[in-house]
């Protein structure tokens, strides 16, 4: 199975979105800032990074852009995790380098999506499986999302 790099630095969010890969099977690394994630990268090798906007050290912008620049790490898929949702917002992102783009909260239908698109995953299982009734993730993950 595919392994994911997580890099927010929101613990709630890192939660959320670690519970909704697990369910699925994904391996999951963290980092909680821009520099920690370059490490991770260069350490764990991950087949995709979902990177948050605005995080501390080094923001996503900067993180996708040393991304890009070392051929090495340049095929890497990038997704924006961001709370950056008005209109522009999205073309700004993915004319930035990035290869996908999810707004917070976190819609786990266009997570698996973004992951089935991104990794060629082609599987039935998805992520949306873990929602409960009206849409919304189920325990941990919940609990996560409004922590």
């Amino acid at each position: 199975m595919s392994k994911v790099l997580i890099a927010e630095d929101n613990a709630a969010n890192r939660e959320l979105l670690r519970e909704l890969l697990e369910m699925h099977g994904y391996t999951v690394v963290e980092a909680c800032d821009g520099g920690e994630a370059l490490r991770m990268i260069e350490q764990t090798q991950p087949d995709l990074l979902l990177l948050d906007i605005g995080m501390p050290v080094l923001d996503g912008f900067a993180v996708v852009g040393k991304i890009r620049e070392n051929p090495r790490l340049a095929q890497l898929p990038v997704v924006a995790v961001t709370a950056y949702a008005m209109q522009g917002d999205r073309e700004k992102i993915l004319n930035a380098n990035f290869d996908g783009y999810l707004s917070k909260p976190i819609n786990s239908q266009s997570l698996a999506e973004e992951l089935d698109r991104l990794l060629n995953k082609g599987t039935d299982q998805d992520v949306s499986q873990s929602q409960a009734p009206g849409g919304q993730p189920s325990g941990k993950a919940r609990a996560a999302r409004e922590g």
